[in-house]
């Protein structure tokens, strides 16, 4: 039996080879799916399963595939600039560039499965 975090990453990993070249960026200053996709692998342990709890301090892990791509991007920023609160999400956007905010909002925001 395939537990539900492993059918829901086959499923979105399905979706972006599926989805990619009709999102495939315009070199207009978008995000690119597909590197979006590459760039959030390091995401995926904590917002790819499901029904995730982080026990310090415990709170639900939001899954984020079908969000908004300019909230994530807004997300992104706030926890680079200390505006949200999370260590371990300061650190990670805060290693990012504005083009890598830009891929992985083009990512989250494809149409989920």
């Amino acid at each position: 039996m395939m537990h539900s975090w492993r059918k829901a990453l086959l499923g979105l990993v399905c979706s972006v080879f599926m989805a990619a070249p009709a999102f495939a960026a315009s070199g207009d200053g978008e995000g690119d799916p597909a590197e979006g996709r590459v760039k959030f692998n390091t995401c995926m342990g904590c917002h790819g399963i499901d029904s995730y709890s982080n026990a310090y301090p415990r709170f639900k892990v939001p899954m984020l595939g079908g969000q908004h791509a300019d909230y994530i991007i807004a997300a992104l920023e706030a926890y680079a600039s200390g505006e949200r609160e999370h260590s371990t999400m300061h650190a990670q956007a805060a290693s990012m560039s504005e083009q890598d905010y830009k891929d992985i909002a083009a990512f989250l925001a494809q149409p989920q499965p």
